[in-house]
């Protein structure tokens, strides 16, 4: 279970990352619209889960490739907005989430 601090950061996170990948997209990540959907948060605070959906383009896998490889930057920048307010800033490790093509594929498998 997720404890309160746990679940502070993580929404921190989503916001912070949220608004990074909004307004650099064009620079890093090749104008992809990169939403996060959800930042899951190690209980030590050293490690965070993104889960990331990808719009605006064929190749997702290679948007992915192209976010892990800054993931540096992303880390230097988030420790910027966020450093006063959290003591370790979070190693990222970043992931497709596909629920929304499994919700797409559930729901035309049970129309036909």
């Amino acid at each position: 279970m997720e404890s309160v601090r746990q679940s502070k950061v993580a929404k921190l996170l989503q916001k912070e990352l949220a608004e990074l990948f909004r307004s650099e997209a064009r620079n890093l990540f090749g104008g992809a619209f990169i939403t996060v959907t959800i930042v899951r948060i190690s209980p030590d605070l050293s490690v965070a889960r993104a889960y990331l959906s990808i719009m605006g383009t064929k190749d997702k896998e290679a948007v992915l490739t192209l976010v892990k490889s800054q993931h540096n930057v992303i880390r230097k920048r988030i420790g910027l907005l966020i450093g006063k307010q959290v003591r370790i800033i979070p190693e990222f490790h970043f992931f497709i989430d596909d629920s929304l093509d499994y919700a797409e594929k559930i729901d035309q498998l049970l129309k036909k």
